[in-house]
């Protein structure tokens, strides 16, 4: 008798990012040394998509205007570790990388009465490790950086002023692997326990009565509602394919088991083909790993370096998975979007349509973009045929000039020796 047929996802892939990955370069030249560029961190919205890389370079995408612009942090080449994006009165991206700096740009505008100079602001010597996670205020005045040595820093922004203000917020003994702030709280997990931090009492509040007896990447995140502080609920990730929903007060309410969901056949999402063979190594036992909420109430974004699952909390069913993957990298979500980082430079988008259209799969799409039709890869095609090119954006620099558009910023080698000839290096917080 023939195997079941594995029933597909309403999430699939419809077409890969050529317009992206073809905007960023495979190598760069370093004085005499060709250098390879890794993809490493990556976060998205409905108007940017922001790449983190292996040379110290951020590529950032504007959907919208379909063009990459890139934004160099200068001085030691620093593998970006970590990217966050904001969209409030002003477009924000902030950026961890490897050494513990986190730097923080200031977009531009052509919007009336917002900015009109790209700016950027330095948070150095408070890590002590490299930069795992950020998370930002709605407001883009408060922003939290946490490293694989425990700490978490709490940046004060004064966009008007040009000031940044950080200081040591939180040090736990394993590292922060995810964070999230909502109503004056911030919710933190680390390898070993998921804690809620309130800023204005200080007060730490962890989830449950013990620690995790293993450690692990196992995220939580708030559920998303329009209430007030004390009516907060949060889930959190554990061992065994659980997942507990907690108060504000770190006491547990519910334990969800989904173990029992993998009983029946998982619906995976379709991905496009590729010529490239997919990983095909799990883990003996499935886990849960980062979390976030996703598209509609009940849906859970859980992901690992193994896989990803799409949860339906209220149905108790999984809506999608990938599985057997390996090496996945980032994971990213907006609206109905899902952005994956994989292996060294491939990035996925899972969706419930192609992307530009908003409404669900329909027939047309399914017969255009469907990956049972070809096996073979597509050219780019349409407005982003020919990947635009990047651009370098002029920094404000205190003290001295701007960078030149397209110039890109020094070498490595450049880099360093330049920071020798001025002198020191400045104070542990600087506005550039």
């Amino acid at each position: 008798m023939a195997a079941e047929a594995i029933p597909p996802s309403v999430l699939r892939e419809f077409c890969p990012l050529y317009y992206l990955l073809n905007a960023i370069p495979p190598k760069v030249q370093r004085g005499f040394r060709s250098v390879l560029v890794y993809l490493t961190a990556l976060d998205c919205s409905g108007d940017f998509l922001a790449v983190g890389s292996s040379i110290g370079m951020l590529y950032l995408y504007c959907r919208r205007q379909e063009h990459m612009n890139k934004y160099n942090l200068e001085g030691k080449c620093d593998a970006i570790t970590a990217v966050k994006l904001l969209s409030c009165f002003d477009d924000l991206v902030a950026v961890g990388t490897a050494s513990g700096r986190v730097a923080v740009f200031q977009l531009v505008s052509p919007l009336p009465g917002r900015n009109k100079q790209l700016r950027r602001f330095d948070v150095v010597g408070l890590h002590k490790g490299s930069v795992t996670c950020l998370t930002w205020s709605t407001n883009g005045m408060k922003l939290f950086s946490g490293d694989d040595k425990g700490r978490v820093v709490f940046s004060a922004l004064d966009l008007d002023q040009g000031v940044c203000k950080p200081e040591l917020l939180l040090e736990e003994s394993s590292g922060v692997v995810q964070m999230e702030y909502r109503h004056q709280m911030l919710l933190v997990s680390t390898q070993h326990r998921s804690l809620l931090y309130c800023p204005q009492t200080q007060e730490v509040l962890q989830l449950g009565t013990k620690p995790r007896k293993s450690s692990g990447r196992f995220g939580a995140c708030f559920l998303p509602a329009l209430c007030k502080q004390s009516d907060l609920q949060v889930y959190a990730a554990r061992p065994g394919l659980r997942l507990w929903r907690s108060d504000v007060r770190g006491k547990v309410e519910d334990t969800r088991l989904l173990k029992p969901l993998f009983n029946t056949q998982v619906p995976q999402f379709e991905l496009f083909p590729r010529p490239d063979p997919v990983g095909a190594y799990r883990p003996a036992d499935r886990q849960l790993g980062l979390l976030s909420c996703f598209l509609r109430e009940g849906w859970i974004l859980s992901w690992n370096e193994y896989s990803i699952y799409v949860f339906d909390c209220i149905n108790e069913v999984i809506v999608g998975a990938l599985e057997s993957s390996g090496d996945i990298v980032s994971v990213s979500s907006c609206d109905n979007e899902i952005f994956v980082l994989k292996g060294d430079r491939d990035v996925l988008r899972l969706s419930t349509c192609p992307e530009g259209m908003t409404s669900s799969v329909s027939d047309l799409s399914v017969r255009l973009f469907s990956p049972l039709t070809t096996p073979t890869i597509l050219q780019p095609t349409g407005s982003v045929e020919t990947a635009q090119p990047i651009r370098t954006m002029a920094i404000i620099v205190e003290g001295g000039p701007a960078e030149e558009p397209g110039g890109g910023g020094p070498p490595c080698e450049e880099a360093e020796e330049q920071e020798e000839l001025v002198g020191s290096e400045p104070p542990s917080i600087h506005l550039l």
